[in-house]
């Protein structure tokens, strides 16, 4: 695969559905914000293409036109592909792992609910990106889909809530944003957990996106039992379910050729 500029890109219509909740936002998302990057298999009318932004990747296209280290730059991603691409992906890969997941949509309006005392639930403006930043490195998956904290909170696409001493808590976040639907992600400190805090937050947002004309939508996997119950308390209902592959370092033997 070799990486494309934006204006190469082809039709995308053939390619990714416009306008649909959950991973398919990130094309949109992308072409929006500028953070994502485009592959083709070649420039000029390509058989195979994937945009993939921060470690999310949507794969389409045909994996027959696939050679031998094609998706190498997919390595330590999460990938969505049609299951066609299984035994490409499998071959490419020294590591690969299903991923059971799940798609809601926003469908209920809830309260706001009670926060301890203290603590300020509220949208997210520029001066916040020092807090973003300051979270924890294993929590940078929160603002990647941005490019940058500071990018983010300047976007204002997000919720957070915040201590006394201006700490933030729980910070609930568009994490694509698309031309019907808002993708959200949710991260809150272990140590302020079972405080309705996460809660609170993806409350102000999910209004935020009906605001601004679109529904919000929130994947997880399966096994997050903690996650759908966030999800279906905040009212969001479950529409359709979907695998996405954990993939681990390049493999030597490449990417296998269907025949």
């Amino acid at each position: 695969m070799i990486e494309i500029l934006s204006h190469q890109l082809p039709s995308l219509n053939r390619w990714f559905a416009a306008g649909a909740a959950g991973p398919a936002a990130l094309v949109e998302h992308s072409l929006a914000t500028g953070t994502g990057r485009w592959w083709a298999d070649r420039a000029v009318q390509p058989r195979v293409l994937a945009v993939s932004c921060a470690d999310q990747v949507l794969l389409r296209g045909d994996p027959a036109s696939l050679v031998p280290g094609s998706l190498a730059a997919f390595a330590r991603s999460y990938v969505e592909a049609p299951a066609r691409f299984g035994p490409a992906l499998y071959s490419a890969f020294d590591r690969v792992t299903p991923w059971e997941r799940m798609v809601y949509v926003h469908q209920h309006r809830v309260n706001m609910p009670k926060v301890p005392r203290g603590v300020t639930v509220r949208r997210l403006t520029a001066d916040d990106a020092p807090a973003l930043a300051a979270l924890d490195p294993q929590a940078a998956w929160i603002h990647a889909t941005w490019g940058s904290p500071t990018h983010l909170a300047a976007a204002g696409y997000g919720w957070a809530a915040f201590d006394r001493d201006g700490w933030m808590a729980a910070v609930a976040v568009t994490r694509f944003r698309g031309s019907a639907y808002e993708d959200l992600a949710v991260l809150t400190h272990p140590d302020r957990r079972r405080e309705h805090l996460a809660l609170a937050c993806v409350t102000g947002l999910t209004a935020d996106v009906a605001a601004r004309g679109r529904t919000a939508s929130w994947c997880c996997s399966r096994d997050n039992r903690a996650s759908r119950l966030l999800a279906w308390t905040a009212g969001f209902r479950l529409v359709r379910e979907y695998v996405h592959h954990v993939t681990g370092r390049p493999s030597a033997r490449g990417t296998r050729i269907a025949a």
